[in-house]
């Protein structure tokens, strides 16, 4: 051990000695090799170590020195680090004569933030494509800067041991590399070349197995004549196909049950992109972001069956090395880069399943040899002028911390039955999961209980400890569940949730705010299904329900969500003044004769419900504008609607009054109909419908006087409606930043409302 060059000698009055705890995604980014090399350039003294909470730090030097060493540590961490606090103390001095990186310590419940998953990174890719590098075009190069995270992490702190690398001795090149502090492969993890880690193989039905670069090659060659190949990613199996491939694109579509759900397109880089959408300078950074998700952008190019009927297409750019490979070695332009399953089902990512559940969907299998620990999907996400809207929070965000909530018993959010996701707080960090997905299909509740027991394994938290925190609706397969884990439950009324999740973001525990949460189907306190509901209040005191969309009667309950016509019959029979309008079975409307039976049920009274639901109000108005047919995934009435309304910007507001406790939707469906009959054009009609529902908003806070509004629910993933909405409100409107608008938020407001025990619950 060198003792260190001009640093205050050992017993020196100058000599000081700092404790230095660093927290928030710390680990499995290069941070104790910064930290190291930071210790020489200012003559520090010590050592460094990841403990359960962060990285620890023991620093002796002259003040100044270790002034000089904290303040560098802190304004300029690695690339994929995100400080969340650094905290410093005097301790004693030990006389330490040189700076070491220790072993990981062990002695409390972890609560470190796992790093996301990281695309490669430019030094790794220049090392992929160098003929020179011993890692020329070796599928799973990376380094501290970049690679695989949380999909390889299976228990804390982040050390080789508890990574699905631990089974993948390195060879005497590669120790070397993870020994050398001064290497930027210094303690990365996941390191490994061709001579000691995983490869790919590609296996195809009467065609045997190929292995190595040239089974990336014949995948290339088999996607240029259209077939369809699973591909094993960063956190499970792809299904890809030539997204210019039109006859590719409709059998994925066929095999996979997918109808009419938008497919995802992979490009190599930004250039590729504008050759597919519209890039503006927020999407283009969201694109080439970290997290690397899609990003959804007005579509131009027309790619037969990628995305029917949307004015949007959603891309994302190679992040893994094999994908580069795969471009490099004459992929398709555009992939179709769809979760590798068929429709519902959750994300094949263990080589066994995929090769039955695949089987029949894909014609070819590339298959990786390093193990997944987890199944995460790709994110998805929106860039606007109000910022970044995450539509589906999952890799390269989750499991980040989201929020910081008061610190006490660890709390477990099981969250929603659609869009699930679950949240951990552990001594006040919300730890938000990957997105699960919907818990009406078995394999999906199996994901769903997997990664409870995963999250509460990788924090080492007792399930018999925790507060577990879940939707009021008691049918719920997630509610069901969470009564199975822990004696302490809470019940957390759906649309709470949705504005208590703006809060945890925000860390706005006492501000009082106006909350308006907008979707299709949530639990009433009443027993009857919300959806357009308005709230007062703050998250320590309490949100009290002061206001809510006028009710309707919604026939066939669930149903009438798959059916726009059939919640149509509930919105316009339930307000008199509508009945006799027009004969909605004659043009314009020409409603499918499940109208006539929806309105029988009405008129009898069987199987009909009240409804506040503003996401069915969205059906409504679709349906008015032609679309009569049953959807083929969740809430593609409305995103028809607000493609049409993007066809038309600055129609004027239809009315839509606010009286003090309703919204009444009578008089704006009525100013539909009416011009509807007239033959206005139908994308000016959905304009004035969007209008008209961001100006009730306004009517509301105008009515109500808050200082803050808060929006959340799956309606405001609408950008039409978020775009007038930042236009009216500004500053004072609060919507959701890191975690989905829609239901995979639900767990965060859940967590957040649970961590106040004294506020009376829903």
């Amino acid at each position: 051990m060198k003792s260190v060059a001009g640093a205050a000698p050992i017993g020196s009055p100058a000599r000081q000695a700092w404790s230095v705890a660093v927290r928030g995604v710390v680990q499995g980014v290069g941070f104790r090799p910064l930290v190291y090399r930071l210790a020489a350039r200012h003559r520090i003294a010590g050592w460094v170590l990841n403990g359960e909470r962060g990285v620890e730090i023991h620093a002796e030097g002259d003040a100044p020195s270790l002034r000089a060493f904290v303040a560098e540590l802190q304004a300029n961490p690695p690339a994929a680090a995100r400080i969340a606090s650094v905290e410093r103390r005097r301790v004693a001095v030990e006389g330490f004569a040189a700076f070491e990186i220790r072993e990981s310590e062990r002695r409390e419940t972890p609560s470190v933030r796992v790093c996301s998953d990281l695309p490669a990174c430019d030094a790794c890719l220049r090392e992929l494509f160098d003929p020179g590098d011993r890692r020329y075009r070796y599928p799973y190069v990376n380094c501290t800067d970049c690679g695989p995270r949380y999909s390889i992490v299976r228990g804390l702190p982040y050390d080789r041991p508890l990574t699905t690398m631990r089974d993948w001795p390195m060879c005497a090149q590669c120790a070397r590399e993870y020994a050398d502090p001064l290497d930027r492969r210094f303690h990365a993890q996941p390191v490994a070349c061709p001579q000691c880690g995983p490869a790919y193989a590609l296996e195809s039905a009467g065609e045997g197995v190929l292995r190595g670069y040239d089974a990336i090659v014949q995948t290339a060659a088999a996607l240029r004549g259209g077939a369809i190949v699973g591909i094993k990613g960063i956190g499970g199996y792809h299904l890809a196909c030539d997204a210019r491939n039109p006859r590719a694109v409709a059998a994925l579509r066929e095999r996979k049950f997918r109808k009419e759900r938008p497919f995802a397109v992979m490009v190599r880089s930004c250039a590729g992109a504008r050759e597919l959408v519209s890039l503006d300078e927020r999407a283009e950074a969201l694109l080439r972001s970290q997290a690397r998700p899609i990003v959804l952008a007005p579509a131009t190019a027309d790619l037969d069956g990628v995305a029917p009927g949307n004015a949007e297409l959603g891309v994302m750019l190679a992040y893994a090395p094999l994908h580069h490979l795969l471009f490099d070695a004459g992929a398709p332009r555009a992939i179709v880069m769809t979760s590798g399953n068929r429709s519902s089902e959750p994300i094949a990512y263990r080589d066994d399943d995929a090769r039955e559940r695949l089987a029949g969907i894909a014609d070819a299998l590339l298959v990786g040899e390093r193990e997944i620990a987890r199944r995460v999907d790709d994110s998805v996400a929106r860039a606007g002028a109000w910022g970044v809207t995450v539509l589906r929070h999952s890799r390269g965000y989750a499991p980040q911390s989201v929020a910081e909530l008061p610190a006490g018993d660890p709390i477990l959010a099981v969250g929603a039955d659609l869009k699930n996701a679950v949240a951990l707080v552990v001594r006040g960090q919300a730890f938000v999961s990957q997105h699960v997905g919907d818990l009406e299909h078995l394999d999906a509740l199996d994901s769903f209980k997997s990664t409870v027991a995963g999250m509460l394994a990788l924090y080492e938290v007792d399930a018999g400890a925790v507060t577990v925190a879940h939707d009021a609706h008691p049918e719920y397969a997630s509610s069901q569940h969470a009564r199975t884990l822990a004696p302490r439950l809470r019940a957390v009324q759906h649309h709470r949730a949705h504005v208590a999740s703006v809060l945890a973001e925000r860390g706005a525990f006492e501000t009082p705010v106006l909350g308006f949460a907008f979707d299709g189907t949530g639990y009433g306190e009443d027993g009857t299904i919300w959806g357009g509901e308005i709230f007062s209040g703050t998250l320590a005191g309490g949100l009290q329900r002061v206001a809510h969309l006028r009710s309707a009667r919604l026939p066939g309950g669930d149903a009438a969500a798959r059916f726009p016509v059939q919640a149509a019959a509930g919105f316009l029979l339930a307000a008199p003044e509508l009945h006799d309008l027009c004969d909605f079975e004659a043009e314009p409307f020409s409603f499918p004769p499940r109208f006539c039976q929806a309105r029988e049920l009405l008129e009898k009274n069987v199987r009909t419900f009240a409804t506040t639901s503003m996401g069915r109000l969205f059906d409504t108005a679709a349906a008015l504008l032609g679309f009569t047919r049953p959807i083929t995934f969740e809430g593609q009435a409305a995103m028809w609607l607000e493609h049409l309304a993007t066809q038309a910007p600055g129609a004027a507001a239809y009315p839509f009054p606010f009286d003090g406790r309703e919204l009444d939707y009578a008089p704006l469906l009525a100013a539909l109909v009416r011009d509807r009959l007239a033959k206005r054009d139908v994308r000016r009609i959905a304009a004035a419908f969007h209008a008209a529902v961001a100006r009730a908003v306004v009517a509301a806070c105008d009515a109500l006087a808050p200082e803050r509004v808060v929006v959340s629910g799956g309606v405001f993933q609408n950008a039409v409606l978020n775009a007038h909405l930042h236009e009216r409100l500004g500053e004072r409107l609060w919507t959701n930043r890191s975690v989905p608008p829609n239901d995979g938020g639900i767990c965060l407001g859940q967590a957040a409302i649970a961590s106040f025990p004294n506020v009376e619950p829903a």
